[in-house]
């Protein structure tokens, strides 16, 4: 069973050796300290070989070639471009959406920037309510005939209710996602500070705060380490000797204490009670416990520890590390020890100075972060604190802002979804509720999904792997969710899952009987195989658990008595319209996995007999269908009301994220699609208008598209510290944002064929007229491209292309072009206008330009 829960790592521990209660100069007894961690050094190697595979994934991909840094992937040696890749304040943070994020995959707190009151939120990614336990309902599958025949005489009210009683999980809701506490810092007299700027820097990976005392300069940093497992605070003081503080920790959960451990490391301690389910009306139990430590250095001055505080006075500086870890192993163990985990990451830093833990963050994050760069121009709006650009963004020229939010959700993503951690749940992984909404939870009806668009076209791979694991956990429990409410065979997810994997339809019949959510998971293995041609990856990790979701829908789609076609019943078009038989959604995603499948086989040169099945059953089931307003049918019948402006547009899955419906292969199917579109509407929540830029920029539309970005540009959409607002503050808004500015710049969806190798890289097939000059760098493209690209006058004037596997290439652009290797002209055909095919060589790079 895969542990979850990174636990880095040795060393010795970054703390003073004082008793409670009883000053101590800044002096660490090294030695003695030395000897503790030697100790431990041989039980932690194991944990600490875990993380340097982890990591050392990441430093393959740094890597790369001076070209290829300079022409085709962001170029990390010149730092002047990417110094305004920050948010910026002139006033600490009020309420927990004007904080700022720092996270590590693992560790996130929400950085407030106070004076003379500092508060760092954090989270730890594994707290959460509830237990280990099955959500089957044992005999649901007795009352799917009956709820079946309902459906097809036609009587919803009555189906829905038969379902909600025999049908739905139990319990009938899924565990909520966690606050693990706050680390205050109090420092007196530091009211009326002047000169105050808070900022987050993306591109370090870093929130800083500044301000003046006087003539004092004060000056913190907070960042979450990758590298070393912990939360890194530096407080620094221009003058020696002026810096005092006092920390303390403590925790909305009742059960919680503060302690002293190891003489003289402050902790927070505890385990999370059982609840009262308002919804359910009875207890719940819990049974996870916790624990955060907090390791210190101070240069100068003294330090005393109390039962619950941390007080520093007249240091010239002073750096505190913040560990924290629960008992989660994984979805069926809650062994693990939390008390050793901290000591372990707080012993791990002891030994390293606060630069040398700084330049490992920094090194790490950029690796990931400056393998794309975008520059759409800048404009005076740029000195203007991030708040104000907000608000101004409408009436004001800022392209800027659209680049900081195209990195902000890089940004995000890396520090909410590394390997070997939870992946990104519906806020990341930042929450200071205890009932947060929706319980924070992975909502998989479309949230889950599009947090993860922008990892493999926005050149972020390793951080999709969470949500691998997470389909690994969700085979696993949705076995039993397919035998015990549809006699299936393989496994099905519904339109939920949490910490302890929950798999069968939540809440109400109306919208958890949703069959297709494990099925949507799956094109996101396909999706990296197509991105990265890992053959490995597809043969022993992506194709067995495709095949299983696969294997589920052969079992469970049955005839429409009245067309003979394969349908899927019960389900629904998500959140939207009540149970039914056949919705669109759920036929264009059964076709896409099919579809997945037989290509996955193919290639493996494995289960011929199944294959022949998948294609037979595929051409069976329910087409789209144009409806009588030249609409795409959301549903079987034709019903859609041209009014409704829902935020799901689920039934146009077939053109993004999915690839059924194109401009060139299937025009009439996309005019429906696009009236459709039209009928929804530019508004919706913050999600909803995020996938919108994504409709758009496959109707190859610049212009709408960016205004559907525009959109979530304003403070109507986007909270001052640049999360997205659903409302409440959901993070795939974020995610489907990013992907949406990568989809405007290219496509590599569709090609000759369903073969990745096949693929055609469309360059810039939806730039809008506002983006008249700009350049991008270290995009990737299906088929193993990464890509850069200039323009200017809206016209492309030149990409370059680094072949990654040696693919075959076809590139689509608005002019005729040129293509050469290291300056020589190379073949090419030209199956039609402005479309050019090519031979390329592994490594190799190529230039595509128009003089």
């Amino acid at each position: 069973m895969r542990n979850r829960q990174l636990k880095a790592l040795s060393g010795t521990p970054l703390c003073g050796n004082s008793d409670p209660k009883k000053e101590v100069s800044n002096g660490v007894k090294a030695k003695n300290l030395k000897r503790k961690a030697k100790s431990r050094a041989t039980r932690n190697s194991v944990v600490f070989a875990l993380y340097l595979a982890a990591f050392s994934l990441i430093a393959v991909r740094c890597a790369v070639t001076d070209v290829e840094k300079s022409s085709v992937h962001g170029n990390g040696s010149d730092t002047s471009k990417w110094q305004d890749l920050k948010l910026w304040y002139r006033q600490p943070a009020q309420e927990w959406t004007e904080a700022l994020p720092v996270g590590n995959g693992r560790l996130g707190a929400m950085v407030f920037g106070g004076t003379e009151h500092e508060r760092l939120q954090f989270n730890e990614e594994t707290l959460w309510t509830g237990r280990p336990r099955e959500y089957h309902h044992d005999g649901a599958v007795e009352y799917l005939p009956i709820v079946r025949k309902l459906l097809f005489e036609g009587k919803q009210r009555e189906a829905e209710e038969l379902a909600a009683e025999h049908m739905m999980s139990v319990p009938l809701r899924q565990e909520r996602y966690q606050p693990f506490g706050d680390l205050h810092l109090h420092l007196p007299g530091h009211d009326k500070a002047s000169d105050y700027r808070r900022e987050l820097d993306i591109d370090a990976g870093i929130a800083r705060v500044h301000y003046r005392i006087g003539e004092a300069t004060f000056t913190r940093e907070v960042f979450s380490s990758f590298p070393d497992q912990v939360i890194v605070v530096r407080l620094t003081c221009s003058e020696p000797g002026r810096l005092t503080f006092t920390a303390t920790m403590d925790s909305q959960h009742p059960k919680t204490r503060v302690l002293v451990v190891d003489k003289d490391v402050p902790a927070l301690r505890g385990r999370l009670r059982e609840y009262t389910s308002r919804r359910l009306k009875r207890q719940m139990p819990s049974v996870l416990k916790f624990e955060a430590r907090l390791g210190w250095k101070a240069q100068g001055g003294k330090v005393r520890i109390t039962n619950d505080a941390l007080e520093v006075k007249n240091a010239n500086s002073a750096t505190l590390i913040l560990a924290a870890a629960t008992s989660f192993k994984n979805f069926k163990d809650v062994s693990a020890a939390p008390a050793a985990a901290c000591r372990r990451a707080i012993e791990a830093a002891a030994d390293k100075s606060y630069d040398a833990l700084r330049k490992a963050h920094i090194a790490d994050h950029r690796c990931l972060f400056r393998r794309v760069e975008l520059d759409l121009g800048t404009t005076e709006a740029t000195s203007q604190p991030t708040d104000k650009r907000i608000e101004n963004f409408a009436k004001q020229d800022d392209p800027q802002l659209v680049e900081l939010y195209f990195q902000f959700g890089r940004y995000l993503l890396i520090a909410s979804s590394r390997p070997g951690t939870q992946p990104a749940n519906l806020q990341g992984i930042w929450n200071d509720k205890l009932e947060p909404p929706w319980e924070s939870k992975w909502t998989t009806n479309i949230n889950t999904e599009m947090n993860y668009w922008p990892a493999e076209v926005c050149n972020l791979s390793e951080c999709h792997e969470p949500l691998f694991d997470l389909i690994d956990d969700v085979a696993q429990s949705g076995r039993k969710t397919a035998k015990a409410h549809y006699g299936c065979r393989g496994w099905v997810l519904h339109h939920n899952t949490d910490l302890w994997r929950g798999t069968a339809p939540i809440n109400n019949s109306n919208h958890g009987i949703w069959v297709t959510g494990g099925a949507w998971l799956c094109q996101h293995l396909w999706e990296h195989y197509l991105f990265t041609g890992d053959k490995k990856f597809l043969e022993e990790r992506a194709y067995p658990v495709m095949k299983e979701a696969a294997l589920f829908f052969v079992d469970f789609l049955i005839e429409d008595l009245k067309t003979g076609w394969l349908i899927s019943t019960p389900s629904n078009s998500p959140e939207n319209g009540g149970l039914v038989a056949g919705p669109a959604m759920d036929h264009q995603i059964i076709r896409d996995l099919f579809t997945n499948c037989i290509e996955a086989a193919e290639i493996l040169g494995v289960d011929g007999d199944f294959r022949q099945r998948l294609t037979k059953l595929r051409g069976r089931i329910a087409p789209n269908q144009i409806g009588q307003y030249g609409q795409l049918q959301e549903w079987l019948e034709d019903k859609d009301n041209p009014k409704n402006q829902h935020r799901h547009v689920s039934h146009l899955f077939g053109l993004h994220p999915g690839k059924e419906i194109t401009r060139r292969g299937t025009p009439d199917l996309f005019a429906a699609a696009r009236k459709s579109l039209e009928f929804r509407g530019d508004g919706g929540t913050g999600w909803s208008m995020a996938w919108k830029v994504n409709f758009w920029a496959r109707f190859e539309d610049g212009d709408r598209a960016y205004k559907m970005l525009s959109s979530l540009l304003t403070s109507q959409r986007m909270y001052p510290n640049m999360f997205d607002s659903h409302p409440p503050f959901q993070i795939d808004g974020n995610f489907g944002g990013t992907a949406g500015i990568a989809e405007m710049l290219l496509q590599s969806h569709t090609g000759e064929g369903p073969r990745f190798a096949g693929t055609e890289i469309h360059l810039l097939p939806a730039l809008p007229k506002v983006w008249a000059e700009g350049s991008v760098k270290g995009l990737c493209a299906r088929g193993g491209f990464e890509i850069g690209i200039t323009w200017s006058n809206g016209r492309l004037t030149k990409s370059v292309i680094r072949s990654k596997l040696g693919n075959k290439c076809r590139v689509r652009a608005d002019a005729p072009v040129r293509i050469t290797c290291k300056g020589r002209p190379i073949r090419t055909t030209t199956p039609e206008e402005n479309v050019f095919e090519f031979e390329t060589e592994l490594g190799r790079t190529y230039v595509v330009s128009t003089d």
